[in-house]
């Protein structure tokens, strides 16, 4: 485990804007054609329209799933539509990357202490100066991850290599009446820059569809594989931005979630976990069960 939850999440309100006027319509469509139904529903040997789509219930539902294959991010316009300030008021509009900038070489462990002279001390010693390395920077993350844990987080990453979390906020604004307070939803994406090198970026969801992949991340995390065999532990530190529209412990909290959501915070074959690592699949795989209602519900229980 490399961050404990410090407090509780708040209950996030969420207003249910799928579908709104959908049953409403449905019955107005059939109380205006119920005749052309009934009489197209004896020409396929059935009394009426009701019994027609009761006999063809199986295929109908079959058909609402291939039909409903949904892009996920796509998906969470509508919820996005019911956030229409969900960035701060007060923080500052952040730009783009700018496409013609050339990119930086990424890190290796390397970079922060010298790997052949620390490869001869011991696991707790190597953890005591990596902590050391990053003690005084500003907004900085670090820490040391067990073998079996980062396994974990990088088998499913490779499976699910984006995902979405909520992160409860004060000055989010969701329409409509609901209990508890509102949530901005951030963009997570895992990218595996080398061999021994893997990155989590974390971006604000509106940020993410407005500038794609040129959007610019709050939260960088890196993890360096270069110890994972012989000392069982791998290197984790990460930068959350001057700039950003979140705090440093805001973005321990997204971290936090993205342990959770991706199975590294325990072994546990808990209700909860297993759920987490369901939605997780279902938002990768564009399965329309996906539900922005039940990942806040997850994300908020302090289960693993």
């Amino acid at each position: 485990m490399f961050l404990r939850p410090r407090c509780f999440f708040r209950t996030a309100r969420v207003t249910p804007v799928r579908f709104v006027a959908s049953k409403a319509i449905e019955k107005d469509v059939i109380a205006r054609y119920k005749e052309k139904l009934d009489r197209k529903a004896r020409e396929l040997g059935a009394a009426d329209a009701e019994q027609l789509k009761e006999k063809l219930k199986d295929e109908i539902e079959k058909k609402k799933l291939e039909m409903n294959k949904i892009d996920p991010l796509k998906e969470l316009e509508t919820f996005e539509k019911a956030q229409q300030n969900t960035v701060r008021k007060k923080a500052k509009e952040r730009s783009p990357i700018d496409p013609s900038t050339p990119k930086d070489p990424y890190k290796t462990l390397n970079s922060y202490l010298d790997l052949q002279k620390i490869k001869g001390l011991e696991a707790n010693e190597i953890e005591f100066l990596w902590r050391l390395r990053f003690q005084k920077g500003e907004n900085t993350l670090s820490a040391v991850v067990p073998t079996s844990t980062f396994e974990r987080l990088f088998n499913n990453a490779i499976k699910n290599p984006t995902f979405v979390l909520p992160l409860p906020r004060e000055d989010a604004q969701v329409e409509g009446e609901g209990k508890g307070d509102p949530v901005e939803i951030h963009f997570v994406q895992w990218n595996f820059v080398g061999p021994n090198t893997t990155h989590v970026l974390i971006t604000s969801l509106a940020e993410y569809k407005l500038h794609k992949e040129y959007a610019r991340p709050h939260t960088t995390v890196m993890f360096h594989q270069e110890l994972k065999e012989d000392k069982g532990i791998v290197m984790m530190n990460g930068q959350v931005e001057k700039d950003a529209s979140v705090t440093l412990q805001e973005a321990q909290l997204l971290l936090l979630n993205v342990q959770r959501f991706y199975g590294g915070l325990a072994e546990t074959t808990s209700e909860s976990n297993q759920k987490r690592l369901e939605l997780l699949r279902r938002f990768n795989s564009g399965d329309p069960a996906f539900s922005m209602e039940e990942l806040i519900e997850l994300a908020q229980r302090m289960e693993n």
